[in-house]
């Protein structure tokens, strides 16, 4: 019997999270999230100390209201998963 054993190579993970790829993805989904909330939503997308982050968030006091009310931003973010 063989002991095979893997060995997570961090550095490239960590790479990889940040990659220009995986930036080019978030901001893939991004756009659909925002453009399912309407008018008054933004959108933006920064690189962290493990990851690639990006995020929506209403940007209009019309659109902070309607979220605040309706979970606008979830049911985009639900609705895109699938």
């Amino acid at each position: 019997m063989s002991k095979n054993r893997f060995v997570l190579n961090r550095a490239g993970v960590a790479q990889l999270l940040k990659s220009s790829e995986m930036q080019s993805g978030l901001k893939t989904k991004a756009k659909i999230i925002r453009e399912q909330c309407g008018d008054g939503y933004e959108q933006d997308i920064y690189v962290g100390k493990n990851r690639a982050n990006t995020m929506v968030y209403a940007d209009s006091i019309k659109a902070k209201r309607s979220n605040a009310k309706h979970n606008t931003i979830l049911k985009a973010v639900n609705a895109a998963r699938d």
